[in-house]
């Protein structure tokens, strides 16, 4: 089996999962094994947020994301323009230890 045969990886995006969740405010909390990351559905003028999904990846996996983060913006910058940042003066609340999964 060659080396471009054993990196095809099929996978499977099930109907259900397919349509997505929104999320707007993503909480990432860590130890020294995993990485947390929440992702949260705030809605203006609402006291409650709920954590829409929660994905928990080990350290390694967490950096590997964060770079292919990083490269797709880059792409989307270069087709799209620069992101603009909103400093709307939001500070979204801190739910639970930071720092510590």
């Amino acid at each position: 089996m060659d080396k471009q045969q054993e990196n095809n990886i099929q996978i499977e995006l099930p109907e259900n999962i397919a349509d997505g969740i929104y999320s707007n405010l993503a909480i990432i909390a860590h130890s020294s094994s995993e990485f947390v990351v929440d992702f949260v559905s705030l809605m203006p003028g609402t006291p409650k947020a709920k954590v829409k999904s929660r994905i928990v990846m080990n350290p390694e996996n967490a950096k590997r994301l964060m770079f292919a983060l990083i490269d797709n913006i880059k792409k989307y910058e270069t087709q799209e323009g620069e992101i603009q940042l909103q400093h709307d003066g939001f500070n979204p609340p801190i739910v639970g230890p930071m720092g510590e999964a």
